[in-house]
């Protein structure tokens, strides 16, 4: 027996030995802590995690990766905060409702979350879909599919008639009277039960739709939804579980009743009152912007025949409104978390979000943080994500610019790493 073991140690060392490292050699390196562009830096990656950062072009040992990123702008992968990559915006997409099975929905997830990685999109919350989100999430973790890390709500939370009421819009035989299982909430005990459904199911947070919204079909794009008592009860059962949540969110009264409620973010904020960014600096709430969606749905609503009529009238009021609001919240010292929508627009165009929030006034560097160190403390991974520093986890991209001169080259990320794996070279 002692001679097996000696023989199995002798082995594990030879192979631990024998483990390639890889040198990526970076002509500028951006600290997202900092907030400084460095220059003509090494980073050495073993497995998953990044384990130096030395100073000039280091080489490593004969069986080691040297990666050339001398003329390209590094730095950490990037998250997107809200995702729906289920499906993709056309003009087919309302009847795809009833035709699209559960398998043809997982199949094309598969494209869009290949896409969003080659985006530099490392880690990404899906906020809402069928619950095929969940499946792809793990099919990811698997190293099954290629995509980034997910953080899913699974099934988004709706009242009846909601803005996430799966049969909004449907023939009367289909409408039935969907519960919390389905994510519909009338009560606080639905709340609390629609809570622990998406923990069965799997879910890592939580959404709501604390307002109507432009996309489903329904009259409003802005009343309040829920109570502050039912939102309380989802908040309040969402933590005995780990989870945080994030609202929708368009209308000021919903929005208000959201973060008394205890929300974690709120997406997009569309109407929002100075007296409700005051409110959620008080207490500690975020703003995900989305800009680049309410571009799309501006853009869309004037091609006849996109939307379904109800929704029009909808998207040519809020769409317009969302990049000036993002820049007065900012301008008001809102915390603002990175996240697009992507769905609602073409995935793997995440990055258009930053030339928009820098066009209205937020610095190209906090854009960036926003979207690395910001949004790994909301996910509580602060201490694995969003930076290049020993011991995080080796998610890299590379830029051919400097974004901190030339916003739009975040629209063209040119090298992807993820956990340590090349993807895009």
């Amino acid at each position: 027996m002692q001679k097996l073991l000696t023989i199995i140690l002798v082995f594990a060392c030879s192979f631990s030995s024998q483990a390639q490292d890889i040198y990526l050699h970076c002509g500028k390196l951006i600290d997202t802590k900092s907030g400084k562009v460095l220059t003509e830096k090494t980073i050495v990656v073993s497995g998953e995690k990044i384990t130096k950062i030395q100073d000039g072009y280091i080489s490593g040992k004969k069986d080691d990766t040297t990666i050339d990123l001398k003329n390209k702008t590094v730095m950490p992968g990037l998250i997107d905060m809200h995702v729906h990559l289920e499906g993709e915006t056309n003009p087919k997409a309302y009847l795809q409702k009833y035709t699209d099975s559960e398998a043809d929905l997982a199949f094309n997830a598969v494209g869009f979350a290949k896409k969003t990685l080659m985006a530099g999109f490392t880690t990404v919350r899906d906020l809402g879909g069928s619950g095929v989100n969940i499946s792809l999430k793990k099919a990811i973790a698997r190293g099954k599919i290629k995509g980034p890390r997910v953080f899913t709500a699974g099934k988004s939370l709706a009242t009846t008639g909601g803005h996430a009421d799966p049969t909004n819009g449907s023939k009367r035989s289909l409408i039935g009277d969907p519960g919390p299982k389905d994510g519909v909430v009338n009560s606080i005990e639905d709340a609390k039960k629609a809570v622990r459904q998406r923990y069965k199911n799997g879910a890592d947070l939580i959404k709501i739709t604390a307002t109507g919204g432009v996309l489903s079909v329904a009259k409003s794009s802005s009343n309040p939804q829920f109570t502050v008592e039912e939102i309380k009860a989802i908040c309040e059962t969402a933590k005995d579980y780990g989870f945080h949540v994030a609202a929708h969110a368009h209308g000021d009264e919903g929005m208000q009743r959201a973060i008394l409620g205890g929300v974690k973010t709120i997406e997009h904020g569309t109407l929002m009152s100075e007296k409700t960014m005051d409110l959620m600096k008080q207490h500690n709430a975020y703003l995900v912007p989305t800009i680049t969606a309410g571009k799309e749905v501006t853009q869309k609503a004037a091609i006849e025949g996109y939307y379904p009529a109800i929704i029009v009238p909808k998207a040519l009021e809020i769409g317009p409104k969302i990049q000036n609001t993002f820049k007065k919240a900012y301008d008001r010292g809102v915390g603002i978390a990175f996240g697009t929508d992507a769905g609602v627009f073409k995935h793997g165009q995440n990055g258009k979000e930053f030339g928009y929030m820098v066009e209205a006034g937020m610095p190209a560097m906090a854009t960036l943080q926003s979207a690395t160190i910001t949004n790994a403390k909301i996910l509580n991974m602060q201490d694995q994500l969003g930076q290049i520093t020993p011991g995080f986890i080796a998610d890299i991209i590379a830029l051919n610019d400097d974004p901190t001169k030339k916003i739009d080259t975040m629209e063209n990320v040119v090298f992807v790493m993820k956990e340590g794996k090349v993807y895009k070279k």
